[in-house]
């Protein structure tokens, strides 16, 4: 992933047949009003759909709302629903309302068709986010997008900086889809299309391409695509946005890029370990803090280019990272990628360029004070995006905060490395399980100040049943063959096909 400091275009918009887009946006509205008037012009658009997290970031928490129920007041009262099937609500609690912004509208590319025969009729959709909000209180204690608002704007506070940019990786594979567009399982294993490696060989890089189309006619901006390192693996690299923009993103990522591989007989998989024997996927998340267009990571004096901040901002994250991981790798699964061997990091260290290290600061433009940023690589692609992000910038301001000692960089191959030399040179390791890492979240008052006590008591309750139903699985049905590595039945059934 590249961060480049050249100047990001303005979308260009687009026309297609009667529709005329306002302004040639297709994207980011000033305000409501903007956002009402699009809705009145384009008779093409027929529904906004409202796209939300869970609290574990499932990608299919949307509904949509007819434009006709949208005005001014609607849009300033929010839209009610049903949260009980979204959040551990009582069902006595369960109305919310749904309150859109209108700056992340997003006129979704897509054509809708009928299929009732003399009712042949066309419609688009816009995407939107927002918060849920509680009609009562205001702020609601499950939204994680909110948190992730909270954390930036204490992030602001404690550091002065205004913006704060985020550019993650996000690999997935394309595995064969079934009819009805699950994954096609195959002697214990999703069915794999292509033998390719990283930059070579490969297929479906028309998918990616796709994808990227897709996304930039809704206004985003891509620096390159290529095969991923083991087979039927990809990656799609996005320009860096602010954290919450990019959060969003991500969400609509996901969506995106199943419904595109979906139209291709493929199910796209953002699971972390689908396939035991190669590479997981990684969500690698490169950040900075900026002030006034400076970037408050630069130090034209330091060896590496980083300022003390950057240190200190690194220090935070290596100190707080074992606390935080429920959150960025919130799956039985996530553990399977984090092992040694298959360049997933797992113990907690940093170099400019190792890749067998947490942290590495990227050293493609030497120099370029735009580009200097920290890149963290334990995250997977299957997080709650808001959650993981308000987690990183938490735990990376709270080291400024702390004014944590500069970290000495790892400039050796830490795999190879046996467990006395990494506990002289004081290297811990990443929590080796789901049950771990919950445990050490439990403990954490970091945690507990960015998602609040309530939503963590009910968070570990749902990763405990998820831990249950992993082990109970493999109490009835046995441990996979360890000569030939499978995915347990539970990930299989349970996680492979929402992932």
């Amino acid at each position: 992933m590249r961060i480049h400091s050249q100047k990001r275009p303005r979308h260009s918009g687009m026309r297609g047949g009667n529709v005329v887009f306002l302004s040639d946006k297709t994207h980011g509205f000033e305000n409501a009003e903007e956002f009402l008037e699009l809705l009145k012009v384009n008779k093409d658009i027929r529904f906004v759909r409202f796209m939300t997290a869970d609290m574990i970031g499932e990608r299919d928490c949307n509904f949509t709302i007819p434009v006709e129920a949208i005005n001014a007041g609607s849009l300033k009262r929010g839209f009610g629903f049903d949260a009980s099937s979204l959040y551990p609500e009582r069902i006595n609690e369960s109305d919310k309302l749904a309150l859109f912004d209108p700056t992340t509208a997003r006129i979704f590319p897509v054509a809708y068709e009928t299929m009732t025969p003399g009712f042949e009729r066309k419609w688009k959709e816009v995407i939107i986010f927002g918060d849920v909000v509680d009609p009562k209180n205001g702020y609601y204690v499950y939204d994680s997008r909110t948190k992730l608002k909270k954390a930036i704007g204490s992030a602001k506070v404690a550091t002065g900086a205004d913006r704060i940019f985020i550019g993650p990786e996000l690999e997935f594979f394309l595995f064969k889809a079934g009819p009805d567009g699950s994954p096609v399982v195959e002697d214990g294993k999703p069915v794999l299309m292509d033998d390719g490696g990283y930059f070579k060989r490969g297929r479906h890089g028309e998918v990616r391409k796709e994808i990227q189309l897709l996304m930039s006619e809704m206004g985003y901006e891509f620096e390159y695509d290529h095969h991923e390192a083991a087979p039927s693996q990809h990656e799609v690299d996005v320009h860096y946005m602010d954290a919450l923009s990019m959060a969003d993103f991500m969400m609509l990522y996901r969506y995106s890029a199943k419904r595109v591989a979906r139209a291709h007989g493929l199910f796209a998989s953002f699971m972390p370990k689908p396939m035991l024997e190669y590479n997981g996927s990684g969500m690698h998340v490169h950040q900075s803090l900026f002030k006034d267009g400076k970037n408050l990571f630069y130090d034209k004096d330091d060896k590496h280019e980083l300022s003390a901040v950057a240190y200190q901002y690194m220090a935070g994250l290596m100190k707080y990272i074992p606390e935080i991981t429920v959150f960025l790798n919130q799956f039985v699964n996530s553990y399977k990628r984090l092992v040694p061997g298959f360049e997933a990091p797992v113990y907690i260290c940093w170099d400019p360029q190792n890749r067998s290290n947490l942290i590495r600061k990227p050293e493609y433009e030497p120099g370029n004070e735009k580009a200097v940023r920290l890149e963290l690589r334990s995250a997977d692609p299957a997080a709650n995006p808001y959650l993981a992000l308000a987690m990183m910038i938490s735990a990376g301001i709270q080291g400024i905060a702390e004014k944590l000692p500069k970290p000495e960089p790892s400039h050796l191959d830490v795999y190879h490395l046996s467990q006395n030399e990494r506990d002289r040179l004081g290297i811990r390791s990443l929590p080796g399980s789901l049950e771990e890492a919950l445990e050490l979240a439990k403990g954490s008052e970091l945690v507990r100040s960015v998602v609040g006590e309530r939503f963590l008591d009910d968070y570990v309750q749902i990763k405990k049943k998820e831990i249950n139903a992993y082990k109970l699985g493999i109490a009835l049905h046995g441990e996979p063959n360890k000569d030939d590595p499978k995915l347990t039945r539970y990930e299989l059934e349970k996680l492979l096909p929402i992932l």
